[in-house]
């Protein structure tokens, strides 16, 4: 493929993956407070998403599935804003989509109908707070090109 002779943008990814870093503990926070209010507050029984195996609570599983997620979804900006032009048309279309497959999911499990759509609905908060973080993050990332002399 040819050079357009234009320099490309450098990413600072120290700055990306501290903003994929803050992003993850969000998206696990939201996980936490999602599950305390559904289950704890309006004691509505969820499902169970595909949870990573840790020891712990159901409310703990989900708050660090939701960071793990959030931290994929850093190394997927890294990976398009090195690679591909519009990234972030790119970044937000695939995690668009992911969220889509989070809020599908519950409706296909054993559960109630009250614990299907509250899933679902955390599911999309998840899913929202990573789109609207990350993408911001990917602009500051990147650098000017460096002047050649």
């Amino acid at each position: 493929m040819a050079s357009t002779g234009r320099p490309r943008p450098q990413v600072d990814a120290g700055r990306l993956w501290a903003g994929g870093l803050a992003t993850a503990v969000v998206a696990a926070l939201v996980a936490l407070v999602g599950v305390l209010l559904v289950q704890g507050a309006l004691d509505i029984p969820m499902v169970a998403p595909p949870l990573l195996p840790v020891p712990g609570s159901f409310a703990l599983r989900y708050a660090v599935t939701a960071a793990a997620l959030a931290l994929l979804a850093t190394a997927l900006a890294h990976l398009l804003v090195t690679t591909t032009p519009r990234p972030r048309s790119f970044f937000s279309w695939i995690v668009g989509l992911a969220t889509a497959v989070g809020v599908v999911v519950p409706f296909t499990l054993d559960g109630t109908t009250a614990g299907r759509v509250a899933t679902a609905a955390l599911d999309l908060v998840i899913g929202l707070a990573v789109l609207s973080l990350l993408p911001p993050v990917m602009t500051r990332a990147l650098r000017p090109p460096d002047r050649v002399r």
